[in-house]
Protein backbone atom coordinates (compact mmCIF):
# COMPACT_ATOMS: atom_id res chain seq x y z
CA UNK A 1 0.00 0.00 0.00
CA UNK A 2 1.57 3.66 -1.09
CA UNK A 3 2.10 6.14 1.49
CA UNK A 4 -0.18 8.23 0.84
CA UNK A 5 -3.30 6.02 0.46
CA UNK A 6 -6.06 7.44 2.16
CA UNK A 7 -9.68 5.21 2.60
CA UNK A 8 -12.34 7.34 1.02
CA UNK A 9 -15.24 8.82 2.60
CA UNK A 10 -18.08 10.33 0.45
CA UNK A 11 -19.41 14.09 0.63
CA UNK A 12 -22.38 12.65 2.42
CA UNK A 13 -20.26 10.65 5.21
CA UNK A 14 -18.37 13.87 5.57
CA UNK A 15 -21.03 16.13 6.18
CA UNK A 16 -23.25 13.67 9.04
CA UNK A 17 -19.27 13.06 10.64
CA UNK A 18 -19.22 16.64 10.72
CA UNK A 19 -22.56 17.24 12.00
CA UNK A 20 -22.25 14.74 14.97
CA UNK A 21 -19.16 16.70 15.94
CA UNK A 22 -21.11 19.69 16.12
CA UNK A 23 -23.67 18.56 17.91
CA UNK A 24 -22.99 15.02 20.15
CA UNK A 25 -26.30 14.59 21.74
CA UNK A 26 -27.86 14.21 17.73
CA UNK A 27 -28.13 10.75 18.29
CA UNK A 28 -29.36 10.28 21.52
CA UNK A 29 -32.38 13.27 19.97
CA UNK A 30 -33.17 10.86 16.86
CA UNK A 31 -33.36 8.00 19.22
CA UNK A 32 -36.21 9.78 21.66
CA UNK A 33 -38.06 11.30 18.63
CA UNK A 34 -37.99 7.43 17.40
CA UNK A 35 -39.38 6.54 20.67
CA UNK A 36 -42.41 8.87 20.78
CA UNK A 37 -43.84 7.39 17.17
CA UNK A 38 -42.19 3.74 16.77
CA UNK A 39 -41.30 2.05 20.07
CA UNK A 40 -44.63 1.05 21.53
CA UNK A 41 -45.58 -1.97 23.32
CA UNK A 42 -48.26 -4.08 21.31
CA UNK A 43 -51.37 -5.60 23.04
CA UNK A 44 -50.94 -9.25 21.29
CA UNK A 45 -55.19 -9.94 22.54
CA UNK A 46 -56.07 -6.61 21.23
CA UNK A 47 -54.52 -7.14 18.11
CA UNK A 48 -56.00 -10.52 17.76
CA UNK A 49 -59.49 -8.87 18.55
CA UNK A 50 -59.10 -6.16 15.59
CA UNK A 51 -58.18 -8.87 13.56
CA UNK A 52 -61.83 -10.69 14.06
CA UNK A 53 -63.57 -7.98 13.56
CA UNK A 54 -62.62 -6.99 10.33
CA UNK A 55 -65.01 -6.56 8.29
CA UNK A 56 -63.92 -8.24 4.47
CA UNK A 57 -64.24 -5.53 1.76
CA UNK A 58 -66.67 -6.00 -1.15
CA UNK A 59 -65.13 -7.23 -4.77
CA UNK A 60 -66.09 -3.56 -5.96
CA UNK A 61 -65.77 -0.94 -3.70
CA UNK A 62 -67.28 2.23 -5.01
CA UNK A 63 -70.42 0.09 -5.85
CA UNK A 64 -73.32 -0.19 -3.75
CA UNK A 65 -74.82 -3.05 -2.07
CA UNK A 66 -78.36 -4.47 -3.62
CA UNK A 67 -80.12 -3.42 -0.26
CA UNK A 68 -79.06 0.66 -0.69
CA UNK A 69 -80.30 -0.03 -4.59
CA UNK A 70 -83.38 -0.08 -3.76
Amino acid sequence: MPFFWKPYTSDVTQMIQELKAKKPTLEAEQRAGRALLWDKQLDRNQQAEFGTARVPQQAYVYGSTPEAAQ
